[in-house]
């Protein structure tokens, strides 16, 4: 069973804000074969606390459009990780430096990859990977 077209709307969508706020090596991965809990991690990672505040700051304003709320938040007062999780799909926006030190990419990379559709190289170079293992 592969991720509903919803849960990839929304990282979809939540990628574009991430992307709008120069967020840096924007990934998701459909973990809905290893995890009964969720359908997608979406990854994205910002060189500073205050620049990893104000992606997730653009991506919880994306997603109350959409009438969408986390259902839980952590760690946003430090904004070296900070987790949303919407159910569908789990957010991790991460310092860079916590984003090597922990590597979900690494623990995850068994799992395909999501098609963000984010095109001109937003997210240097995520898309283009994406899209090569897209439908897996």
């Amino acid at each position: 069973m592969s991720a509903s077209e919803s849960s990839i709307a929304i990282a979809r969508t939540a990628a574009r804000a991430a992307s709008d706020k120069i967020a840096q090596d924007i990934i998701a991965m459909d973990v809905s074969e290893r995890l009964a809990i969720t359908d997608v991690f979406l990854v994205a990672s910002a060189p500073s606390e205050r620049q990893v505040n104000a992606i997730v700051d653009g991506i919880e304003e994306e997603l109350a459009k959409q009438d969408l709320k986390p259902v839980r938040r952590e760690g946003r007062s430090e904004g070296r990780w900070v987790l949303l999780d919407y159910a569908e799909v789990v957010i991790h926006v991460q310092h860079q430096e916590d984003r090597v030190f922990y590597a979900l990419e690494r623990l995850w990379g068994d799992c395909p990859t999501v098609d963000l559709q984010l095109g001109d190289g937003d997210g240097e170079g995520a898309s283009a990977e994406a899209a090569s293992n897209d439908g897996e």
